[in-house]
């Protein structure tokens, strides 16, 4: 089936599309989007397993063959994201049945969940990197929608900033896509890596680099473009919060990957540069991850942490490096869906996200408490749960490129990792034992069956890591050999 890459784009789309009709309708609204987005699931595991059997799968929209049509690509990397989106996105739409609230539930929730996904998915599909744009602006549009949703004063300063600081960035994305239009002729991106690699001008072609690490980086929220994020992330309620945590952050963090491997692979300042912000990043997110009290603000520092471990491993460009990077980022999206969805319970239980104003929880709630404690660990990275390989496999790439300071912060860091979130654990979990009494119970199966889906995919992933080898090997082999990507999509 050569039209397998469009599905997990199109299953969302149209039922975003209808959902707008009958917002009011919560129970069709819940319906209509918990069995579209568990088909987008489907069609998105389906089509992993093709690419894993057959290699990359493309389709040209129109029957124009690329580069002069819209190419949709999907290889193992962009097949594994894909999945891990849909997984994620499927989850959290059940979680928020009795998470988000009626009124919100009424005011477009579910089809801007529909939206973002199609925005994401896409981003993640596309061989074209002004369509990489466009497919950018339709989850940020659908962000928009859902970080306003309840119109809290909060939620009003925040999106506001949250608005501007993307709206300059796709103006800067423009900027980006036009000067190296000027230079290549082409939008193609396998075109674009095969043109650039026989151009001279290497400066102009280093800051078009700098230019897109600029605009990714505020997305991914990397040092020194990072400070949008704590305040405007922590306005949502927590459902959305997930979403942003989970998905937004890597879809910068996979355009850097994607376009440093295929149009800057001999480019050494661009890497040094990224490795060196990336590390930078690491650091700025331990310091906000040990200092704050506030469960929402240390998870949200450690998804800065997450994302400078993983560019590290890209910048190394070892086969160990990247290949770590791949498994790692993954890891990350499924833990932080985990953990954002495990701080609501407790939010919900206690009515505070400051952690000294909570104790105890884990005696009215075990359940709660125990998977809060491997989520921990896992995001941590203590063996054999998921966060190990990866960051492992991350570190030997580090020592094998040299990067020994760099290998060295990444081990610190996982002990601060560790120290602030078993700071939740010790202090709003453990300790003297309080009476609750939440309006609604964490107990509900539309809360916690999906909490326990998400936290055992994570446990699996890190057991099944053997299994997993030859698809994180084969993502890495791929973003380390751009000509494999050029062939598959211009047919040569």
């Amino acid at each position: 089936m050569t039209n397998l890459p469009v599905y997990p784009i199109l299953i969302p789309l149209l039922a975003a599309t209808a959902l707008l009709f009958f917002p009011k309708k919560i129970k069709a609204q819940r319906f209509i989007a918990a069995v579209t987005s568990g088909l987008t699931l489907l069609a998105s595991l389906y089509l992993l397993l093709q690419v894993h059997a057959e290699d990359t799968r493309t389709l040209d929209l129109g029957s124009w063959p690329a580069p002069f049509g819209i190419t949709l690509v999907s290889d193992i990397f962009s097949a594994l994201l894909v999945t891990t989106t849909s997984f994620i996105v499927f989850s959290l739409i059940i979680y928020s049945f009795k998470m988000i609230g009626r009124d919100r539930e009424g005011f477009y929730y579910y089809p801007a969940m529909m939206f973002l996904l199609v925005g994401v998915n896409g981003a993640f599909t596309t061989g074209d990197i002004f369509n990489l744009f466009v497919f950018f602006e339709v989850f940020l549009m659908a962000s928009y929608v859902m970080i306003v949703l309840g119109g809290t004063k909060g939620q009003l300063r925040e999106s506001f900033k949250y608005i501007l600081i993307n709206v300059l960035s796709s103006a800067l994305f423009v900027i980006a896509i036009g000067y190296l239009y000027s230079v290549t002729g082409s939008l193609n991106m396998a075109d674009i890596s095969a043109r650039l690699a026989s151009i001279e001008p290497v400066g102009l072609i280093t800051v078009i680099g700098v230019l897109f690490l600029i605009v990714f980086g505020l997305k991914g929220a990397i040092f020194p473009l990072y400070f949008w994020m704590p305040s405007s992330y922590a306005a949502p309620p927590i459902p959305v919060l997930a979403v942003f945590g989970a998905l937004l952050t890597k879809v910068g963090v996979y355009s850097i990957a994607r376009t440093f491997s295929l149009f800057f692979p001999e480019n050494e300042f661009l890497f040094s540069l990224l490795s060196l912000l990336a590390l930078l990043t690491i650091v700025v997110g331990v310091i906000g991850a040990v200092a704050y009290w506030d469960v929402k603000q240390i998870i949200i520092y450690n998804v800065m942490i997450a994302v400078g471990v993983i560019l590290f491993g890209f910048a190394t460009q070892t086969e160990a490096g990247v290949e770590g990077a791949v498994f790692y980022l993954i890891h990350d999206m499924i833990i932080k869906a985990g953990l954002f969805m495990l701080i609501g319970m407790l939010i919900l239980i206690t009515g505070t996200s400051n952690l000294k104003k909570m104790s105890g929880t884990i005696k009215q709630f075990p359940l709660v408490g125990w998977l809060y404690f491997i989520a921990a660990l896992s995001l941590a990275g203590i063996p054999p749960l998921s966060g190990f390989i990866g960051k492992l496999l991350i570190i030997r790439g580090g020592f094998e490129a040299e990067e020994f300071v760099g290998s060295g912060l990444i081990l610190l860091s996982s002990l601060l990792v560790l120290y602030s979130v078993m700071k939740i654990f010790l202090n709003g979990i453990w300790g003297k034992p309080e009476e609750y009494r939440p309006k609604v119970t964490p107990n509900s199966p539309s809360i916690m069956i999906p909490t326990i889906i998400i936290v055992f995919a994570a446990i699996m992933y890190g057991f099944g890591a053997e299994g997993l080898h030859s698809f994180m090997n084969e993502a890495a082999q791929q973003m380390l050999n751009p000509e494999n990507y050029q062939n598959a999509v211009l047919k040569e």
